[in-house]
C-alpha cells in the first residue's frame, strides 16, 4: 500500500512539471507578447531573372523602360527585341508552338485584337484595370490586352520644301496627298510591317467605305516616294528633306520637332485616325512570374509619364497621369473601329501587299 502512495505521488508531481513546461511564460506587466518578424515588402517583392520583351514603340523608348524597371527590380535583367507591330505579330505567329518572348509591349491594338483571335496572348486579370479612362475601349474584355497610351496620325511637312514650293501649303486634308505637288514626295510605312501605316489604311476604310477607299488607297501609292518599314522613319527621311510629307503619329513628328527637324504638323480636318497601344502576355510565356510583374508596373500612373524622359510624347490611358502634350488629342477624331481592323488586318494587308505594294526587304 505504501508504494502504491508513493506511485501516485511521482505521477501526480510529474504531471505537474509536465502542465507547467506547456504553459506560455508570464509576460512582464505592460509588455506585449513579441511577435515573429515579417518579410518587409520589398523582400515580398524581390523578383529575380530574365525577362524577355517584344518591344514595339521606338528605340528610344524601349531602352528607357528597360533601364526603368531594372533599376526598380535590380534582380532583373530585362532582353527586348523591337520590332514594328506587323514584325511582331509575324513572330509571334511563327513562334507560337515554342514562344521565345514573354510579354509584348506596344503597338495599336489592332495587332493585339489579331493575335487574341489567333491564340497568340493569355488572359490576366491585373488590379491597375481599375484605373484605366476608358474599359470599353482601352481593354479587351477578356483582360488579353490593355492600352497603355494613346496618339493621333498627322502629317509632317519639310519646312524647307515648303520654303521652295511658296503656293505649296501643309496638307490639311487625306485628298490633300493625292495632289501633284507631292507626287513621289510622300514618306510612309508600309502596312505589312508597321502599325502607324495599318492606322493609316484602316482609317481610309473607314472614312471613304472599302470599294472607294482602296481605290484611294491605289492612287496614294503613286505619290509614295518610298514605304519604310518602321511608322516612325518618315520623319526622319522627311525631315532630311529626302521627301515633301511623311504620314505618322503626331507624337513622333513632334518628338522630331524637338530635335531640331524642320517639319510642320497638321492634322486632316475631316478627322484623323488614332491608335490606342497595347499590351499583352504572350500565351506560354517562361517567365510568366516577371512578365505579370512588367504588366502591372506598365500600367501605374508614374509609369506612363515616364515617356517624355525617353522622347515619346504619347497621351496615358490611365486616370492619376498626366498627358505630356494634352494638345496632340485636341484635335478631330474618326470612330475609330478597333475591332474591325483586327479582325480584317491579315485580310487587308494581304490585299495591299498582292495588290499594290510590296514589303519593304
Amino acid at each position: 500500500m505504501k508504494h502504491r502512495v508513493l506511485l501516485l505521488m511521482a505521477l501526480a508531481i510529474v504531471l505537474t512539471l509536465f502542465v507547467i513546461g506547456c504553459a506560455a511564460p508570464a509576460q512582464p506587466t505592460g509588455t506585449p507578447p513579441t511577435a515573429a518578424p515579417q518579410p518587409t515588402t520589398a523582400q515580398v517583392m524581390e523578383l529575380k531573372g530574365e525577362l524577355n520583351m517584344l518591344c514595339t514603340p521606338q528605340q528610344e523608348w524601349c531602352d528607357g523602360m528597360k533601364k526603368e524597371f531594372e533599376t526598380k527590380n535590380p534582380g532583373v535583367t530585362v532582353n527586348f527585341v523591337r520590332l514594328s507591330s506587323g514584325e511582331a505579330l509575324t513572330r509571334l505567329r511563327n513562334e507560337k508552338e515554342n514562344p521565345q518572348f514573354d510579354v509584348w509591349w506596344g503597338g495599336p491594338i489592332d495587332s493585339f485584337i489579331a493575335a487574341k483571335n489567333e491564340g497568340l496572348l493569355e488572359p490576366y486579370q491585373a488590379k491597375g484595370y481599375a484605373i484605366i479612362r476608358d474599359p470599353k475601349l482601352m481593354l479587351d474584355p477578356d483582360g488579353q490586352w490593355v492600352g497603355i497610351y494613346v496618339g493621333s496620325l498627322g502629317f509632317a511637312t519639310n519646312n524647307d520644301f515648303l520654303k521652295n514650293n511658296p503656293n505649296v501649303k501643309p496638307p490639311a486634308s487625306m485628298d490633300d496627298l493625292l495632289k501633284p505637288e507631292f507626287k513621289g514626295q510622300v514618306y510612309i510605312a508600309h502596312p505589312a510591317t508597321s502599325g502607324t501605316s495599318y492606322t493609316f489604311l484602316c482609317t481610309i476604310l473607314q472614312q471613304k467605305g472599302e470599294q472607294a477607299g482602296w481605290d484611294y488607297m491605289k492612287k496614294f501609292a503613286q505619290q509614295v516616294a518610298q514605304f519604310t518599314k518602321s511608322g516612325a522613319a518618315p520623319v526622319q527621311s522627311v525631315g532630311k528633306g529626302e521627301g515633301a510629307v511623311g504620314v505618322v503619329f503626331s507624337h513622333d513628328i513632334v518628338a522630331g520637332i524637338e530635335t531640331g527637324l524642320p517639319l510642320t504638323l497638321s492634322f486632316p480636318a475631316e478627322g484623323t485616325g488614332y491608335e490606342i497601344g497595347g499590351m499583352g502576355l504572350v500565351k506560354g510565356a517562361k517567365n510568366m512570374e516577371l512578365a505579370k510583374a512588367w504588366f502591372d508596373w506598365a500600367i501605374e500612373p508614374s509609369t506612363q509619364e515616364l515617356g517624355p524622359k525617353y522622347k515619346a510624347y504619347q497621351a496615358p490611358t490611365v486616370n492619376g497621369a498626366k498627358a505630356s502634350k494634352p494638345e496632340l488629342l485636341q484635335v478631330k477624331l474618326i470612330n475609330y473601329d478597333f475591332d474591325y481592323c483586327g479582325k480584317n488586318k491579315k485580310a487587308f494587308v494581304d490585299k495591299f501587299t498582292n495588290e499594290i505594294a510590296q514589303p519593304p526587304q
